[in-house]
């Protein structure tokens, strides 16, 4: 069930919802596609995306959805990364637009944790405004990296080998398509067949994690000049300047000379519709930066007074405070 005072949903309506919109997703058309993750013995690995020709819904790659009076071409396609303890592979849902001119590539990523459910509707809202035929360049969307983490609604990744474990996926980054863990196996498969090779930038969403809140801001390098103009586009409060912990997937991305940062939408396992208008006009403002998409800018940190940190600090509460909308007859 949806609580419409906050947004959010259980875990049940959320795996659903999640995987509902595989039905519904349009995926990256031009320069990413299903990639087949099984190594094979006679010809090398590949190092980009590869396609399978695979079938969604009964359905080819291609087709055209008219959207209000614009048709728009639409590709739909699933990335395979590693396989589950049952050979089934565990895909990623993309969505993708390609621009009638070339441009500039930008990825936006999602559920690296699963308990992180606003940056997946926040990347939706961004792509629903987005027209192929006003663009220039591409927007590759990645949904949901942590299937197993989304569908458990939990920050880390069961990881079974030697026992069961639980393991940050944001802490394996760049990943490794040999290692030791599903996880680590998992994150190589799509940062090196998907994400580095069809994207200039990159923004990679997150929240707090479970059992925390965090207000509006940015985890980002400010000391790299076209990470600092990205992240200063969004009509936010704080930005914390600090690289973070090894294996963040965006520094992976800055170890592979694509400028990346990291913004936190708030509170996990909710929909916080205050906080994610706000990140939503950001990334449109990142993409007009780019010459992604025209228009004029929308509100930036400018119109916030955005404070840039050097450090940070957690305040313990012993109560949980919820809001609750007042009813009215």
């Amino acid at each position: 069930m949806k609580d419409n005072t906050t947004g959010s949903l259980d875990r049940r309506d959320f795996v659903i919802a999640s995987l509902a919109t595989v039905g519904a997703s349009a995926a990256f058309a031009a320069a990413a596609g299903a990639a087949n993750a099984q190594d094979k013995a006679a010809s090398p690995r590949p190092t980009g995306t590869v396609y399978t020709g695979d079938l969604i819904g009964g359905k080819g790659h291609q087709r055209t959805r008219r959207q209000g009076s614009r048709p728009r071409q639409e590709t739909r396609l699933l990335f395979s990364g590693r396989t589950d303890a049952y050979g089934a592979a565990l895909v990623c849902i993309r969505d993708g637009r390609q621009g009638a001119k070339p441009g500039k590539r930008i990825a936006l990523v999602s559920g690296v944790h699963g308990d992180e459910i606003s940056p997946v509707h926040t990347i939706q809202t961004v792509m629903d405004q987005l027209d192929p035929a006003e663009m220039s360049g591409i927007v590759l969307a990645v949904l949901d990296v942590s299937r197993p983490a989304i569908e458990g609604m939990s920050r880390r990744w069961p990881n079974s080998g030697r026992g069961i474990d639980l393991i940050d996926i944001n802490r394996e980054w760049p990943g490794n398509e040999d290692g030791a863990s599903a996880p680590s196996r998992h994150a190589g498969l799509l940062f090196n067949r998907l994400l580095k090779s069809n994207a200039d930038y990159a923004i990679d969403f997150h929240t707090s994690a479970t059992g925390m809140d965090m207000a509006a801001f940015h985890l980002a390098r400010m000391d790299l000049t076209e990470v600092r103009a990205m992240a200063e586009l969004f009509p936010i409060d704080q930005i914390f300047d600090n690289p973070g912990y090894p294996g963040l997937l965006a520094n992976a991305f800055i170890n592979a000379g694509i400028p990346a940062f990291t913004p936190e939408i708030g509170a996990p396992r909710i929909l916080d519709l205050g906080m994610i208008p706000l990140f939503v006009e950001g990334t449109m403002n990142v993409l007009k930066h780019h010459g992604i998409i025209a228009g004029p800018m929308g509100r930036t940190g400018r119109d916030t007074d955005i404070f840039v940190a050097n450090s940070g600090h957690v305040v313990l509460a012993t109560q949980r405070r919820v809001r609750r909308a007042s009813r009215s007859t």
